[in-house]
Parts: C-alpha cells; structure tokens; sequence
C-alpha cells in the first residue's frame, strides 16, 4: 500500500528500519548500562563462595570465597562514550591454579518471557547477539557462556581483549539452540555468563551447542589467577539477528521499573524515614501492613530489613521480623514488634528511620 507525505505518494521506508530491532524493546538484558544499584548504592561486594546480586540484574558466583569483589564504577576510570556507569570486578589475589571444579564469573538470568520469541529448543530457534564494552587489566583471549535454566545446554564463546586498560567493543553472534528445554514462561529463559575463571570441568569447545553445563571455554584468561586483575563491562545487550546494532537506551524510570519486577528496595536515607505503608496493629507485638510493590513482581517475593523500622499508631514499635502475609504483587505483610508500645485493633503506618542502614527490601529473583 502506498505512503503519502506532505501530498507524495509512493514514497518508500525501505531500509529504513531493522524489522528485528527497530520495535518493541530489542535488549534482552535489564539495566545493561549498569546505572541502577539498588542493593549496593555503589559499595564493594566481596564475593562469597555462592550467588550475589551487586548492580541490578547482575550477580556475581563463585566456587571459593573472597577471590574477586564487584563493584559500580570499580576504580573510577572513565567508561566507554555514550555511558556513565559499568560493572567492575577486581582480584583480590593469585589464585593459580584453577582446580577442575572451580568457576568464578558474572551472570544476568533473562526471564522466559522476555526470550520465549526466540523459539530456542525448536527447529525455528533464532540467531541472536549479544554485546558489550569489556576492558581489563589482562589481554588475552576471554570467554563467556549461553546456558539454559537447567544447566545442560551450553554455548561457550570467547573474544579478545586486544589492549589492556582500553574500551573495546565486543560483539558475539550465536546461532539458536535447536535442542535442549528452554523455559518460555516467569523462570530463567537464558543465562549470560561472562567467566572470570573456569576448571576443566566447567570448560568447553567454543562455538557451538553442547550437552552440558559449563562456564566458559577452553584456555580462556583467568581474571583470579593475578592479584589486583579487573575487569570492567557495561553498554551489555542481547538482541535478535545476527548483527549488533546500537545500545538500546531505555529512559531511567523504565530501566528502574523492570529492574524493580526483580528487586525493590526502599532506603531510609533516601526516602527521609520512608513511609512503608498503613495496616492495623493485629496484637500488642504485631502488626499487617500493605506495602504496594511498585510494579507486578516476577512471583510472590521474599522480604528482608536492616536496620531501624518502626511501626507507629500513637505509640511505636520497633520491628523485629518481617513476612509478607499473602500476593505477589502488591505485599501484605507482618511486622513483628518488640514488647510495648503498640496497641491492637488501632490504624498504624510503618516507616524506616533514616539512615542508610535502615531499610526494607523484596526480592523475586530469578
């Protein structure tokens, strides 16, 4: 059907949009700018032997406790043009060698809904391609992975970082896997995995799909392996097709909100003695307050706080415990108080105090 603009017809948009990339959100990844640090606030993470979150969407996991820490804007250089924030890991000494069981590495998991359009695990699985700014105290040969959730279909990938202390944009194409079960729906549709160190037995074959569960490829750099190594990432997007177009920059309150569908955290200091929500007092030590979660969670979330919270209905009580009573997306929940202070069968608000300790946080996580 012809166009008319400004009276002419028959003009022509060919060319002028990417079909695959051009609609809709083509970044499969949250918070691949690394702006948003909810956790964190742009403190250091020391990495334990198991899964941490440290900027939105990110985490860090490791076989061996306190061989790297994570951090926003790790070490203050100037990130690549065009971004304001990246993600940076450290070493925190020599560990050499890697035993065959080792991995330590970073991972964004992308929820099943937001790739189930790649068909993977069928015969109509799309090609997609993942890129990013790295730069690294290291040169060499690095790598990374494309897993499923259950962990047994793996694409190992590596690229080069040509220059030490030097941006560079890395871009990887990946046919879709035609085998395998690839989730579609709330849980993990595909993990990104960029290795910092990997053994023998987490290692394999880059370029093509294997039956297994692994971290990187073969003779990839160790990041662990030298003391002090970093290595920085940002400007990170996984998109449909075989070619990598421009960094889908999304506005903040957008970027904040999916992240938010994950992980939600409301911080005193931030929000001058934030207020939680209203309920009633249920018993002389508890209260059931509703706290709206800003968007619909990914399921019903886990609840945890730090610090002072206090539930106030003339009178205060200061929180010992926390649950959230029933919902998955806006919360129901119980604060449990010490003695005193709060009377049952009166309206209450609870609110945080205000420092930077005092907080309350929800997570739905893949």
């Amino acid at each position: 059907m012809p166009i008319t603009i400004n009276g002419t017809s028959g003009v022509s948009l060919a060319g002028q949009f990417d079909s695959a990339s051009s609609f809709g959100f083509k970044n499969r990844i949250i918070n691949g700018a690394m702006v948003i640090d909810q956790r964190n606030a742009g403190a250091s993470v020391t990495i334990p032997a198991s899964k941490v979150y440290t900027v939105d969407r990110f985490f860090a996991n490791a076989s061996q406790a306190s061989k790297f820490t994570v951090q926003q804007n790790a070490g203050s250089v100037t990130p690549p043009a065009g971004f304001t924030n990246y993600l940076g890991a450290t070493s925190s000494s020599a560990y050499s060698p890697l035993v065959a069981a080792d991995y330590f590495f970073i991972q964004q998991s992308v929820e099943g809904f937001n790739s189930a359009d790649l068909g993977w695990g069928s015969a109509n699985a799309k090609t997609v391609t993942l890129s990013f700014w790295a730069r690294s105290s290291l040169t060499g040969t690095f790598g990374g992975v494309l897993t499923n959730e259950n962990f047994n279909r793996s694409y190992p990938f590596t690229y080069t970082i040509s220059a030490a202390n030097t941006w560079e944009q890395k871009s990887i194409t990946i046919a879709g896997d035609t085998s395998g079960t690839w989730v579609t729906t709330n849980g993990i549709g595909i993990q990104v995995i960029w290795s910092l160190g990997a053994g023998s037995t987490y290692s394999g074959t880059a370029g093509a799909w294997a039956g297994s569960g692994l971290i990187s490829a073969t003779g990839a750099t160790s990041v662990v392996g030298t003391n002090g190594a970093t290595f920085y990432i940002t400007g990170v997007q996984l998109e449909k097709g075989s070619t990598a177009t421009s960094f889908d920059y999304r506005p903040y309150g957008t970027e904040l909100a999916l992240a938010q569908r994950y992980f939600y955290k409301i911080v005193g200091n931030l929000n001058a003695f934030a207020g939680l929500g209203s309920g009633v007092v249920t018993a002389s030590t508890t209260a059931r307050v509703y706290v709206k979660y800003p968007v619909n969670a990914r399921t019903s979330p886990t609840i945890s706080f730090g610090g002072v919270v206090y539930v106030y209905d003339g009178g205060n009580g200061t929180v010992t415990s926390v649950a959230i009573n029933a919902g998955d997306q806006s919360c129901s929940v119980d604060f449990t108080c010490s003695g005193g202070g709060i009377t049952s069968g009166r309206g209450c608000v609870a609110n945080t105090a205000n420092a930077s300790t005092d907080f309350l946080q929800f997570s739905a996580e893949l």
